[in-house]
C-alpha cells in the first residue's frame, strides 16, 4: 500500500518539519528546490523523503527527490558511555534516477560537515535536458540549506550557553547581594537570606531566529564579561572580610 496523506495524518509521530528550505532555482523549465531535515538514522531520512514525496509534493510530484544523509550511530556492542569512540559516521545517498546527483548532494554535506541531517533536492523536469548545469543547480540548493542548518545549530548552541550563563550570573549576583548586605549590616543574621527575593527574570531566547545569531554571540560575550566582573567583586568583598590575623 503506497503512502498518502491519510497515512501520515493517522500517525502518532509528529510530521517531519524542514529546518530550512532553499530558494527555487529555475532553468529552461526545470525547477530545483532543497530541504534539510534533522535525521539521526536511516529510518528518519527515509521518513522525511517519503513525507516530502507523498505529502508535501503530492499534488505536484517532483520528477526526482534526490537525497543524501549523514549521521552518527552507535557501534555494535557500544553504549555511548565510552565517549566519541563508541560512535561511527554513517552516510549515503539516493539518486532517485538522476544519475550521480545524490553523490553531489552528499559531497556538499561533507564539505559543510553536516551531521544528523538529510538533504533532499527536488527537481521538476521541464522537458529540456540541462546537461551538467543540473548538477550546479542541485549543489547550489543543497549548499544554501546546509549553510542555514549550520547557522541554526550555532544559534541553538548560543541559546543553550545563554541559559546556562544566565543561571550562573543570577546565582553570583545573589551571592554578591548577600555579601553586600552583610558588609553593611543590613540583614538580620538570625533570618535566612531569601534567595528568590531579588532574582531576575531570564530573557526568553526561544523566539530568536538565524538573523539573531550575531546578537546571540554578543550576548554570550556580554554574559561572560558580567560573570567575570561579579566574580571579581565577590573576591574583593571576601578579601575585605579577612582579618589581618588570619592572613
Amino acid at each position: 500500500m503506497s503512502s498518502n496523506l491519510d497515512t501520515y495524518v493517522q500517525r502518532s509521530r509528529p510530521l517531519p518539519e524542514p529546518i530550512s528550505t532553499s530558494q527555487e532555482v529555475r532553468d529552461r523549465g526545470s525547477t530545483f528546490i532543497a530541504n534539510i531535515y534533522r535525521a539521526t538514522n536511516l529510518a528518519d531520512a527515509r521518513n522525511c523523503t517519503n513525507h516530502l514525496r507523498n505529502v508535501v509534493h503530492a499534488s505536484k510530484p517532483a520528477t526526482h527527490e534526490i537525497s543524501a544523509w549523514r549521521f552518527m550511530s552507535l557501534k555494535k556492542g557500544k553504549t555511548g558511555l565510552g565517549g566519541p569512540d563508541d560512535f561511527k559516521l554513517e552516510s549515503g545517498c539516493n539518486d532517485d534516477d538522476e544519475q550521480w546527483a545524490g553523490g553531489k548532494v552528499l559531497k556538499v554535506m561533507e564539505g559543510q560537515a553536516i551531521i544528523d541531517a538529510v538533504v533532499i533536492v527536488s527537481r521538476w523536469y521541464g522537458g529540456i535536458m540541462l546537461g551538467p548545469a543540473r548538477f550546479s543547480h542541485i549543489e547550489t540548493c543543497a549548499l544554501e540549506v546546509c549553510h542555514s542548518f549550520k547557522r541554526k545549530e550555532e544559534l541553538d548552541e548560543c541559546i543553550l550557553a545563554l541559559n546556562t550563563l544566565d543561571d550562573t550570573l543570577a546565582e553570583l549576583r545573589r551571592e554578591l547581594t548577600e555579601l553586600t548586605a552583610q558588609d553593611k549590616g543590613d540583614r538580620d543574621e538570625s533570618q535566612p537570606f531569601d534567595k528568590t527575593s531579588r532574582t531576575r527574570k531570564h530573557p526568553n531566547y526561544s523566539e530568536m531566529t538565524e538573523t539573531d545569531l550575531p546578537k546571540a554571540k554578543r550576548l554570550v560575550l556580554a554574559r561572560e564579561n558580567a560573570i567575570s566582573s561579579v566574580k571579581k567583586l565577590i573576591a574583593k568583598h571576601r578579601e575585605a572580610t579577612v582579618t589581618p590575623a588570619t592572613k
